[in-house]
């Protein structure tokens, strides 16, 4: 008995440090902070309810966001049938055109770094299957929105790398800021459909305050945050970002981030 239970307890320590990224990638894929944070939470509840959802024979991490996944589909993903008006309106509107999985696939694959056979694991589809399911949602997500984006990033050639990504996708950027001087300058001569920033800036100071400032002027901007150490941002202490990329970074996580973030930025800010 004592071993049985040895084993579920370092399970459970095994699972409590995938957290902060099931928290990321739940934040992305709803768009809130709030909402994310509450299906975490529920996916904590349903495991706690049912051991089995940890079973043995694949990884904590995946045996995480497979429970995850058993939530989400089982509330509807989030999309009802109830009346509703306004932005929530529009965000059921835009999520009921895509294809079903594309965009859980995509985040998995993008932010989180599955590999196309775990994919298939959490959301259970064929390896194959899961594939299509990135490609898909690359597709229907580019043609959704397009908008202007302001870069706040120090590094020189870490900010070009991002202006071609995002340029290459259909959108405008506003400009690059090298420090929370410039870019709060910038923000406010140019409103920004989308804020890309970096937390330490040129002259040690910080994107995320410089962000903050902009947000009190334009307060539904949806912002995505690089850093080097993503579980200093997700600490479950204070306010979060919904959207949130680790250095160093691929361009598909770029990518994959900027359309999630412009496709709910649509639901309030843009013309589609």
């Amino acid at each position: 008995m004592r071993e049985i239970e040895g084993v579920h307890m370092s399970r459970s320590m095994q699972i409590a440090k995938e957290l902060p990224f099931l928290r990321r990638y739940a934040r992305a894929l709803t768009g809130s902070q709030s909402t994310g944070d509450k299906y975490a939470a529920a996916t904590l509840e349903a495991i706690l309810a049912d051991r089995s959802l940890l079973a043995d024979g694949i990884s904590p991490k995946i045996a995480l966001f497979k429970a995850f996944h058993s939530v989400w589909q089982t509330t509807g993903a989030p999309i009802g049938d109830g009346a509703i008006d306004g932005i929530e309106a529009r965000a059921q509107s835009l999520l009921a055109a895509l294809t079903a999985n594309t965009r859980e696939a995509l985040l998995l694959r993008s932010l989180e770094e599955f590999s196309y056979a775990e994919i298939g694991q959490i959301i259970q589809v064929a390896e194959n299957e899961a594939q299509d399911l990135v490609a898909i949602a690359y597709r229907e997500m580019s043609r959704s929105v397009r908008g202007r984006v302001q870069i706040i990033e120090d590094e020189p050639l870490i900010a070009l790398d991002i202006r071609n990504i995002v340029t290459d996708m259909g959108h405008e950027v506003t400009g690059i800021a090298r420090t929370h001087a410039e870019a709060v300058a910038l923000g406010k001569r140019e409103r920004p459909d989308l804020i890309l920033a970096d937390i330490h800036l040129a002259d040690d100071s910080s994107g995320v305050e410089a962000v903050g400032e902009l947000l009190e002027q334009y307060e539904c901007v949806p912002v995505i945050f690089i850093t080097a150490y993503p579980e200093r941002l997700l600490t479950g202490e204070k306010p979060e970002p919904a959207f949130l990329i680790t250095k160093p970074f691929e361009q598909e996580q770029v990518r994959s981030a900027v359309s999630q973030a412009m496709f709910f930025a649509s639901t309030q800010t843009l013309n589609v």
